[in-house]
Order: C-alpha cells, then sequence, then structure tokens
C-alpha cells in the first residue's frame, strides 16, 4: 500500500485527489495538508511514502517546505503537482530537490501512475515543462569532463536517449518492444554506470557530456 499525502491550500483539489488517487487499490491518501507547514507536521505524524505538494500555499509554500524536507526527510519523494509553469516555480522547485513536476491537468490514470513511478524511484516531469528543463540544462555550463567513458551498451544508449525526451518507462518499453520490468532493469544499471539515482540527474548528466545522441 502506497501512503499519499497531499498539500494543497484548496480543500476541494484536496478532496477531488483523494477520491481519484483512491479508484487504486494501492493507492492510500492519509492526510491532507493546506500549507507547506502543515504538511511538515503531518509528515511527521503520518510518515508516508509520498507527498503530492502544491507550490503557492499560504505560511510557508511548496518550494520552502520541499528544501526543509530534503534536510529532514532527503529520502521522502516529493511530486509537485500544481498549475504553475513559470521558470521561477519550476526551476526554484527542481533545484530545491522535487521528485518530479507534474500538472493538476493530465489524466488520471498518468497520475496515478506517476505516483507508482515516483515511490519507485522514477523521476516524471511534465511533458509541457520538460522542454524547458532540458533546454536549461543543454545551455548550462558544462561541469564534467567530457572525455570520461561509461561505457554504455547500444540498448544503454537507446534508453538513455528516450530518457532525454521525457518518455515514461510505460512509454519506453512500447518503443523498444521491452517489458516494464526489463526496461526498469536497464535504467537501474544505467543509473549505477553514470553515477546517479534518477532520471533527471542521469539526462542532466548526459546533456552536459554530450551523450544524449538523438532528441528528436
Amino acid at each position: 500500500m502506497i501512503k499519499v499525502l497531499i498539500a494543497d491550500d484548496q480543500e476541494i483539489v484536496c478532496e477531488g485527489l483523494k477520491m481519484i488517487l483512491e479508484t487504486d487499490p494501492q493507492i492510500r491518501v492519509i492526510g491532507t495538508a493546506n500549507d507547506g507547514q502543515e504538511a511538515l507536521d503531518l509528515i511527521e505524524a503520518l510518515a508516508p511514502d509520498v507527498v503530492l505538494m502544491d507550490l503557492q500555499m499560504p505560511r510557508m509554500n511548496g518550494v520552502q517546505a520541499i528544501r526543509r524536507l530534503r534536510v529532514t526527510h532527503p529520502n521522502l519523494p516529493v511530486l509537485v503537482l500544481t498549475t504553475y509553469m513559470d521558470d521561477k516555480w519550476l526551476f526554484d522547485a527542481i533545484r530545491s530537490g522535487a521528485s518530479g513536476y507534474l500538472m493538476k491537468d493530465r489524466p488520471r490514470l498518468e497520475l496515478i501512475e506517476a505516483i507508482h513511478g515516483t515511490v519507485a524511484g522514477d523521476t516524471y516531469i511534465d511533458p509541457s515543462v520538460a522542454g524547458k528543463v532540458l533546454n536549461n540544462v543543454a545551455a548550462s555550463p558544462q561541469q564534467d569532463s567530457p572525455e570520461k567513458s561509461y561505457n554504455l551498451t547500444e540498448r544503454e544508449q537507446d534508453i538513455l536517449n528516450l530518457l532525454a525526451q521525457g518518455l515514461s518507462n510505460a512509454d519506453i518499453s512500447h518503443q523498444l518492444y521491452l517489458s516494464e520490468g526489463t526496461v526498469r532493469n536497464y535504467t537501474s544499471t544505467l543509473f549505477a554506470k553514470l553515477g546517479v539515482s534518477d532520471r533527471t540527474q542521469a539526462v542532466i548528466l548526459a546533456l552536459r557530456q554530450g551523450l544524449v545522441t538523438d532528441r528528436s
């Protein structure tokens, strides 16, 4: 059972999300918070497996709460669920340690898949903002040595290219005709070779090292 805490200052949104998520028998919403500080308090009391975090909330916003959580609960995944596409909110949330960034208009099944994936260690970036994230990374100064070799296999390179396009494990499995379990195994090996812990870090490193060969 995946225990979810929802942080959003609109009660109707919290109730709606609770109804949507609990259509999945493996998900249980254990609490709702109306601001970042209340979310921090409930996390201590309820020990969720994942937090759905809005950004603009009173008293303490989502970015501030994520920063606090990275100190107190560094391994707790936080999935941002918001209506804000502004660069400031987007990049502040990612730099603060958000595990993913989704817009509230995503389909129900995609949100549920993102919950499962986030708990499993995947990183979800909404397609509507993925381009901003990748372009921002690609334009940033190169920090790693481009000569370093990671000895990727052809299949690992294929998966890295698709990760850079923002595809989920399910999308990659369909495109490469592999099972999702096989894709997860490949990504785990890929992350180990790159020395990263999630797909966002993998894509950032790949762009800085010139490892992505096809982003079309």
